[in-house]
């Protein structure tokens, strides 16, 4: 039976607290994500997406409630803590892909490593390692304003990965893509899941890609109105039972 990774109780994410305008954004969230699961988070612009992603991944604390991260209370963690959590613990895709522009794709795949303390022989070996594994290995000394989208998205996932982290959150990862190269960056996806058994936190507001994990949960007004598990998901453009 798969262990908990993830365990969160009561979560509540509240803006401009004790002012006028006071906002709550997340309404009392329990979540729990197990080891190995590849897990979507979906809803409309609003929903609480984006907090909930910050919240899961200790980019940000919530106002009330618990988390748990592999059974670490997260309250307890100091900030300078959160960073080496972040660094070690998780790995992230953006939208946007965030790559360093002056840096080859090699040194931003190896940039997360020399964070980490890794040598720099390791960090090279690794990193072009993990450049192959997305198929980015005839790219590797090309600079992020020499590649397409998705080539850059391809060498986010290996960045995410430098570290081998047990979590990767991809926050809307194929939403600047075209369905073709959309299709690569999740297949890729799929490989990570099923090859190297890693935790995938899917953000995203496309039902399709939703389907495609083991289980969705749906926000709605900052609070789950669903959490089921999926009968089928995608790889290589074939359906396939779980």
């Amino acid at each position: 039976m798969r262990k908990k990774i993830i365990e969160m109780r009561g979560i509540v994410k509240t803006y401009y607290q004790g002012t006028p305008n006071e906002l709550e954004i997340l309404h009392g969230i329990d979540l729990d994500v197990y080891e190995g699961e590849f897990l979507s988070i979906v809803g409309a612009s609003g929903s609480g997406k984006s907090t909930l992603m910050n919240i899961l991944g200790a980019l940000d604390r919530p106002t009330k409630g618990h988390y748990y991260l592999d059974h670490l209370p997260m309250e307890n963690v100091k900030d300078d803590g959160l960073s080496q959590i972040r660094n070690k613990k998780i790995g992230f895709v953006f939208q946007t892909f965030n790559l360093i522009p002056r840096s080859t794709a090699l040194k931003n795949v190896a940039l997360p490593m020399l964070y980490g303390g890794v040598p720099r022989s390791e960090r090279s070996r690794r990193a072009a390692d993990l450049l192959q594994l997305v198929e980015m290995s005839g790219r590797s000394h090309h600079r992020p304003n020499e590649l397409s989208g998705g080539q850059k998205q391809r060498v986010a996932i290996a960045r995410a990965m430098a570290n081998d982290p047990a979590i990767i959150l991809a926050d809307e990862p194929t939403g600047a893509l075209d369905s073709h190269t959309g299709r690569l960056v999740m297949d890729i996806f799929h490989r990570l899941h099923q090859e190297q058994g890693k935790t995938i936190i899917l953000i995203t507001h496309n039902a399709e890609l939703a389907e495609e994990t083991e289980r969705t949960i749906r926000l709605r007004d900052g609070s789950i109105v669903d959490n089921r598990k999926n009968n089928q998901y995608q790889l290589g453009g074939s359906y396939e039972s779980v």
